[in-house]
């Protein structure tokens, strides 16, 4: 049956699971390119996952999570391999490429009004005139502040990796709420991590597993397990299974503005009123997209 009731951020608990998501998320970014300056980008994804399926797994073995079936368990790998290794591999494959990070922010920006386009032709969800409008705006939003960071020498080959990391991100934020979103959070990022892991690993070997014995690796590497893996991902596995699909994925609005001034306060990247502008829309374009409409939609 499909779901037209649940939304988010309801007021209080789950507006604050948002807030805290986005920040979160978004510090990976930043993070995530110290990491790269000393490892393989393959290899320092095949650790990260690594180590939070390992963080996940003792989780669940102290609190004693409940048994699920083995179909259970496929789903959560599914979700895994699409939203972890698919996602981020092709992203920063794409890196790799010559894509920078306004292109990169441009395309994954997409993603809710993807989710919201599959989600309505599907029928699993209903969006109205104002939906519409919040996404709208919240694409204008991510335009705006990515648009001097977008040139054209963005190789093709990497413009592909992009667009796989797109359809990534969409079919595993779709995939966990419709058949992996109901599992013990501790359990079902047990398995996510450790087959995104399994997935990236050939290709991290391929690398050479290269990374450097340092403190500059190993203090980023600790901070993507531990605060975005951990911290970031159960947060967006409660709002997934909590919230309507299109309504979590309108907070990936937020991201691209919300990381360009995390990077003005400690990459020195240059903060100007276009990014402004573009926060504005959005934020909008979020709380549009996502104001709570109680039992009906509108």
């Amino acid at each position: 049956m499909p779901n037209h009731t649940a939304s988010i951020p309801r007021p209080g608990g789950d507006a604050l699971l948002g807030i805290s998501f986005v920040l979160i998320w978004c510090t990976g970014y930043i993070v995530g390119k110290l990491v790269v300056a000393h490892a393989a980008p393959l290899t320092s994804l095949a650790l990260r996952f690594g180590i939070a399926a390992l963080v996940f797994g003792v989780m669940s073995l102290l609190a004693r999570a409940p048994r699920c079936s083995r179909g259970e368990l496929l789903h959560s790998a599914v979700t895994g391999v699409l939203m972890l290794a698919l996602h981020f591999g092709s992203v920063y494959v794409a890196f790799q490429m010559g894509a920078n990070a306004g292109v990169s922010a441009l395309v994954i920006g997409a993603m809710p009004l993807l989710v919201a386009l599959v989600a309505t032709l599907d029928g699993s969800e209903r969006l109205g005139l104002r939906r519409w409008i919040g996404m709208a705006l919240g694409v204008l939003g991510v335009v705006l502040v990515v648009a001097d960071r977008v040139d054209g020498a963005t190789p093709l080959a990497a413009w592909g990796m992009l667009m796989l990391g797109l359809l990534g991100i969409t079919a595993g934020t779709l995939y966990q709420k419709r058949h992996a979103a109901h599992l013990d959070m501790r359990l079902a990022l047990t398995v996510q991590n450790g087959a995104a892991a399994l997935v990236l690993l050939p290709f991290a070997l391929g690398e050479g597993f290269r990374f450097d014995n340092s403190f500059d690796f190993y203090w980023p590497l600790a901070w993507l397990v531990v605060v975005n893996s951990v911290g970031g991902f159960a947060l967006l596995f409660l709002l997934i299974r909590r919230g309507a699909a299109t309504q979590v994925a309108a907070l990936f609005f937020l991201m691209p503005p919300v990381t360009a001034v995390f990077g003005h306060f400690t990459l020195g990247e240059h903060l100007t009123w276009l990014k402004a502008a573009g926060f504005a829309c959005a934020a909008s374009g979020v709380w549009l997209a996502t104001r709570p409409q109680g039992m009906q939609q509108d």
